[in-house]
This record gives structure tokens, C-alpha cells and sequence, in this order.
């Protein structure tokens, strides 16, 4: 399929799913992020991780320790770290 089929069958399906006549693929969210060693694997104190990614330095603590878990919506933006660090600092840092 040439770029261009593909392109247009991407919007009548974004399309057909806006309107309800389809069901958008499954996405996949792990149950868990080693966030320890994400942040390790980026070379960032805790507190620096915390400052980049626009989140409280104690969550990253919690997490690390165990004492508590990331929710899902946190699960997929550490998801998202791990495979592009930099384009989530870059959009963070635009706002």
C-alpha cells in the first residue's frame, strides 16, 4: 500500500471512530514501569527526572519505594519517557 492509501485510510478510519462506527484498536499499557530504571537509563537524580517531566519529586520517591503505584494515566506517560525522553521534555517545556 503506498504512503499516501495509507494516509487516507488512517482518516477514514480516525473518521469512522469519531463517529462512533468503529472501535479504535486496543492500546497496550504495561501494569508496570521500572521508573528507577528509566530514570537511571537517563542519567537523572529523582529530583531532576521530577523537574523535567513536570512531576512531584515525592511521587517519584513513592514510586521507586514501592509505597505506592503510578495510575494508568501515569503508567502511559512513563511509557512514553521510556521510548521518547525527549519529546515529552520538549512538549513539556513549550507550555
Amino acid at each position: 500500500m503506498s504512503v499516501g492509501k495509507s494516509v487516507i485510510k488512517g482518516a477514514e478510519e480516525a473518521l469512522a471512530i469519531a463517529k462512533g462506527e468503529m472501535e479504535p484498536a486496543a492500546v497496550f499499557v504495561p501494569d508496570t514501569v521500572d521508573v528507577a530504571a528509566i530514570r537511571k537509563r537517563l542519567k537523572l537524580s529523582q529530583a531532576a527526572f521530577a523537574e523535567r517531566y513536570c512531576l512531584p519529586v515525592g511521587t517519584i520517591r513513592d514510586w521507586e519505594q514501592e509505597r505506592r503505584s503510578p495510575d494508568r494515566a501515569a503508567l502511559v506517560l512513563l511509557s512514553i519517557i521510556d521510548r521518547n525522553p525527549d519529546v515529552v521534555a520538549d512538549t513539556l517545556a513549550a507550555g
